[in-house]
């Protein structure tokens, strides 16, 4: 059985253009996942931006990224 984990990341768009991301945890369930969301919504700064959650499931022991990646100038 192939397990599963949920990342959970917090992620806006500065003024300058550059991102501000921070890895908030990575969960066993999606339920857990979503209770994460809703305590970090109540907090300093993730309040002011409380659309910019981003949940992503992943599988373990699964690779990603495999064809490589390019920067554009």
């Amino acid at each position: 059985m192939r397990q599963e984990v949920y990342v959970l990341q917090h992620s806006y768009a500065l003024q300058n253009g550059c991102d501000e991301t921070k890895l908030l945890g990575v969960f066993s369930s999606e339920d857990k996942a979503q209770q994460a969301i809703e305590m970090y919504r109540t907090l300093p700064g993730f309040c002011e931006h409380s659309q910019d959650f981003h949940l992503d499931k992943y599988l373990l022991d699964e690779r990603y990224w495999t064809e490589g990646f390019f920067t554009i100038p």
